[in-house]
């Protein structure tokens, strides 16, 4: 099978965020970058098991600069034959989509797998987009699939159970919790990284959607108060007059 898995970039949760240009952008100085976690954990790591069992490739796209490099990197060492980079920042999900679409028209890949959201944006848009502009079949937030020739039998919960999805190949389909189990990438995986096929392409011309207009930080978050243990009255009174429902 051939297989192409979307993979983008998110900082580490532990990075301190900031702006600027008057909070009109992202300050990315001294912030640490990792696989976006859904990608990397359930969507890229269930491409390999399908690869593993019924042979094929798995091929990741990314839509960014250089900079997004050692992310790629990361991704090949846990096990992806090759690399795409489109050469373009991504402003919003419509261009991501639509670079993304784009290559896999001219490649022609059975499953093109995205993880449900990114942690940065939450927006789970990307995956929809891009079944719609290669009018393909889009399964989301799927929880399990297998994958026997050209047929998938895939799993998504719902409120109160689960739906279970047959379809044929080709289609798009975003991966949640459930999907896989995250890979750890090894030495030798780290080794080969370093030669695997990483292509650069150009951009094709589309107009972005979305611009933002200001980012701000949530509040900060108040001192903590402390009670002692025996004193349930001052307890009691706190949370009467002073505890905020959230």
């Amino acid at each position: 099978m051939k297989l192409l898995v979307c993979i983008s970039k998110s900082p580490d949760t532990t990075s301190k965020i900031d702006f600027t240009d008057n909070n009109t952008k992202f300050n990315e100085s001294g912030v640490q970058y990792i696989v976006n976690p859904y990608d990397e954990w359930y969507a890229l790591v269930r491409a390999l098991e399908l690869k593993e069992q019924t042979g094929g490739t798995v091929t990741t796209i990314t839509v960014g600069g250089a900079a997004d490099d050692p992310v790629i990197r990361k991704a090949l060492a846990i096990g992806a034959d090759n690399a795409v980079r489109v050469d373009a920042e991504a402003g919003d999900a419509y261009y991501t989509a639509f670079q993304i679409a784009e290559y896999a028209k001219a490649n022609q890949f059975d499953i093109i797998f995205t993880g449900k959201e990114t942690i940065n944006y939450n927006g789970s848009q990307v995956g929809g987009m891009v079944a719609e502009l290669l009018d393909q079949p889009f399964v989301s937030l799927a929880t399990s699939m297998e994958v026997n020739n050209n047929v998938a039998v895939i799993n998504k919960e719902m409120v109160g159970g689960v739906e279970v999805i047959e379809l044929n190949t080709p289609f798009v389909v975003s991966a949640a919790k459930g999907m896989a189990e995250q890979r750890i990438p090894n030495m030798r995986g780290i080794m080969a990284a370093r030669t695997k096929p990483l292509e650069v392409v150009a951009p094709v011309a589309c107009d972005q959607m979305v611009s933002f207009e200001t980012y701000e930080l949530p509040p900060a978050k108040s001192d903590c108060k402390y009670v002692d243990a025996e004193n349930m009255a001052e307890l009691v009174d706190l949370l009467h007059n002073e505890a905020k429902v959230i």
